[in-house]
């Protein structure tokens, strides 16, 4: 059976990290949110798979070079963080049932060999219409960061959750592994920087960060 291959780029020693799901999904939510993350702490990079489950195309550079449907893990390792972080960030996901199940679990073993404690995924949720204010909603598998999500104003999620949002959290419960979903409202019909922005903001108060939100909020002004 083919499976997920991980190259390896550095070997860093993290504290009970967090792994911040961002793949592409409806409005780009939770890639947008992933890459200004990235951006903004200077995230290095920590490995990059290859998933025989990704999308069959390769994307040619104006200088003929060859790119290949990918996903990358990037770490954020400092002082001022309360617990490192892992942020998964990529160009696509596996196109089927058995693929999205191979790699959620190949990123799962990945991020538990780091320390991984918290699974933190975000997505975007289909509303008529383009919200001025996105909310967001929650899904978590413990009574206790429900409580905690409830203390922001967040409202709970009731429905399904499709993807790596939904896999990896479930997944990662099987570990031991808490889990928590971020879902912001969204037209989806393209990239959504307030809905990133929106979760952006759940995200500084759930994790004690202080991520700027700059860029995105020009974003967000021009897709108005």
């Amino acid at each position: 059976m083919l499976r997920t291959k991980i190259l390896f780029h550095e070997r860093p020693r993290l504290r009970e990290s967090i792994l911040l799901e961002g793949l592409p999904g409806i409005g780009f939510v939770a890639n947008i949110l992933a890459l200004h993350i990235i951006a903004q702490l200077k995230a290095r990079k920590l490995c990059s798979f290859k998933s025989p489950y990704f999308q069959s195309l390769a994307i040619l550079g104006g200088k003929g070079e060859l790119y290949f449907p990918s996903a990358t893990l990037r770490y954020v390792s400092a002082k001022n963080l309360e617990r490192d972080l892992l942020i998964l960030h990529g160009s696509t996901q596996p196109l089927s049932t058995y693929g999205q199940y191979e790699f959620c679990s190949t990123v799962l073993d990945v991020a538990e060999e780091f320390g991984c404690r918290l699974v933190l995924c975000a997505g975007g949720l289909p509303v008529e219409g383009i919200p001025e204010s996105p909310r967001v909603y929650c899904a978590a598998s413990s009574p206790f960061l429900l409580r905690k999500l409830r203390e922001l104003g967040i409202e709970t999620f009731r429905g399904r959750v499709h993807g790596a949002a939904g896999l990896l959290m479930g997944l990662a419960e099987l570990r031991g592994i808490d889990g928590i979903c971020l879902l912001a409202e969204t037209l989806g019909l393209y990239p959504d920087p307030s809905a990133a922005m929106a979760v952006l903001k759940v995200v500084n108060a759930l994790l004690n960060l202080n991520v700027s939100g700059e860029g995105l909020e020009k974003a967000a002004k021009k897709v108005k």
